[in-house]
């Protein structure tokens, strides 16, 4: 086995790096975590809806650390319009996120039904911009719709839009289940489909009783598990990391109430190269981790490796765990998938 794995222009296709304190905490652990792009989620406090909020955005990440490329998208809302995509094309706006109302993070917002959108997916198509979809419907128990099925019970809307969109390029986000790796697979190549590091290590009994590997969406079975393994060790090209790493402060995460449940979200980035590694060697799959976290992804996105950037060497290790926390704020801080454990990998300074 070697001891050494260089990885070229590692990129992270679905990254939270919030605002404030918190993103001044987070964003430069993009690059502690082996990463030089980070496709930026819009879901704030407000939501990124226009390309000028994208762009102040950006240049906020920018200034706390410049080494990242940083992709930005929109909010699909009803404040979207076809002119505000040509106005996003024109600025470097890479994507629009689709979150159904209220089924995770800051979606109060999301939306209700696909088709008043049609003339701005119309427009994407046009102009070359990528849908990224949320894959899950909200909840309802009159329709027998829960946590657990929210995935499988939103594929029809996928095949819909490709249906009709079928120039238009579509990311199902942090895919949880068989039936949505089948799902992708059966599209056309203007379909891929993001793969988190954390749903390849946990299924339902890691997140029942446990808040800090609660996530939306949530982790499935070990069937499910094992068909997001298996898509990566055949290299399918179409399925690429998409950490959603997505950071919370502790207590909003340890701390449930009667009327609120703790925060969803598992944050990763400060340790998402090896711990990816880690996670694909123990299931036979470190030879596809170049392609998983850089090589498919860029090629969907049509972003290729950035010029003059050294490969980020890992080494293979023993005995070393992860942090436990990061501080934030004076009596607060944030916590990292499997603080404590200890990874197989860690990045060479």
């Amino acid at each position: 086995m070697a001891d050494f794995v260089e990885i070229k222009s590692p990129a992270d296709f679905h990254v939270h790096l919030r605002q404030g304190e918190l993103s001044k905490v987070v964003t430069p652990h993009v690059r502690k975590g082996g990463f030089d792009l980070a496709y930026v989620m819009p879901n704030l406090k407000p939501p990124i809806t226009t390309t000028d909020q994208a762009l102040a955005y950006k240049k906020t990440l920018e200034s706390i650390d410049g080494g990242v490329e940083y992709l930005m998208t929109l909010y699909l809302s009803p404040d979207l319009t076809p002119a505000e995509i040509t106005k996003a094309k024109k600025n470097g706006i890479v994507g629009v996120k689709s979150y159904p109302r209220g089924v995770t993070t800051n979606s109060e917002g999301g939306i209700e039904s696909y088709e008043a959108y049609y003339p701005v997916f119309e427009q994407m198509e046009k102009e070359g911009m990528v849908l990224n979809l949320h894959g899950e419907v909200p909840s309802d128990a009159a329709n027998n719709t829960c946590v657990l099925n929210a995935e499988a019970t939103f594929l029809p809307h996928l095949f819909k839009l490709h249906a009709r969109f079928p120039k238009l390029r579509i990311v199902l986000e942090h895919a949880t289940t068989r039936a949505a790796v089948d799902a992708v697979k059966s599209c056309g190549d203007t379909v891929a489909c993001t793969i988190t590091a954390h749903h390849l290590a946990i299924t339902v009994d890691d997140w029942a009783g446990q808040s800090f590997n609660f996530c939306k969406p949530v982790a499935k079975y070990p069937d499910d598990r094992q068909a997001l393994r298996q898509v990566i060790l055949e290299g399918h090209p179409r399925f690429f990391l998409g950490s959603d790493s997505a950071p919370h402060p502790a207590h909003t995460k340890s701390t449930a109430t009667p009327t609120d449940p703790c925060a969803a979200g598992v944050y990763t980035s400060p340790i998402l190269l090896a711990l990816v590694a880690h996670l694909l060697e123990s299931f036979g799959a470190l030879h596809r981790l170049q392609d998983f976290v850089s090589g498919f992804g860029r090629r969907f996105y049509d972003r290729p490796a950035r010029h003059g950037v050294s490969p980020i060497v890992l080494k293979r290790v023993k005995g070393v765990k992860i942090e436990s926390k990061w501080p934030l704020g004076d009596d607060d801080s944030v916590i990292p998938f499997w603080a404590g454990r200890e990874l197989g990998w860690e990045i060479e300074a």
